[in-house]
């Protein structure tokens, strides 16, 4: 797959083990999968983040796992169950992965279309209130 990389995104991950490196390269490539338009940054000094009119997600490797922030407001349906925290979060859902888990490529690049749509529409603020009233 083909896309503009940024440099400290590819040392961020670059710099993590094996395992924790395959799951954030996999969900790189299945955030730009969704839209070609997304692009990477580092916020917070040097955390990634995928953009595309607003935050799609973010990850943060930890000790044990791979979060990956997914910037949705909690209004994107999560059909498939996957995602392990953050449920009742006004602003980020998270996926995390344990060394050995597979992804569920499909059910995270359908969340993550579903986020780049809300943000064209406005963002999972404008769109929560009007779903709210």
């Amino acid at each position: 797959m083909s896309y503009t990389r940024d440099p400290r995104v590819d040392d961020y991950i670059d710099a993590l083990p094996g395992w924790q490196q395959a799951v954030c390269q996999e969900v790189r490539d299945l955030v730009h999968a969704a839209d070609p338009e997304v692009e990477e940054t580092v916020k917070r000094t040097r955390q990634p983040y995928f953009v595309l009119q607003g935050n799609v997600c973010a990850l943060l490797a930890a000790k044990d796992h791979v979060n990956v922030f997914m910037y949705d407001g909690a209004i994107v349906p999560d059909p498939e169950g996957i995602i392990t925290a953050g449920h009742g979060n006004k602003t980020a859902r998270t996926v995390a992965f344990k060394e050995g888990e597979t992804i569920n490529a499909r059910a995270l690049k359908a969340m993550f279309q579903q986020i780049i749509a809300n943000n064209r529409a406005g963002g999972w603020r404008k769109l929560k209130g009007k779903r709210q009233m």
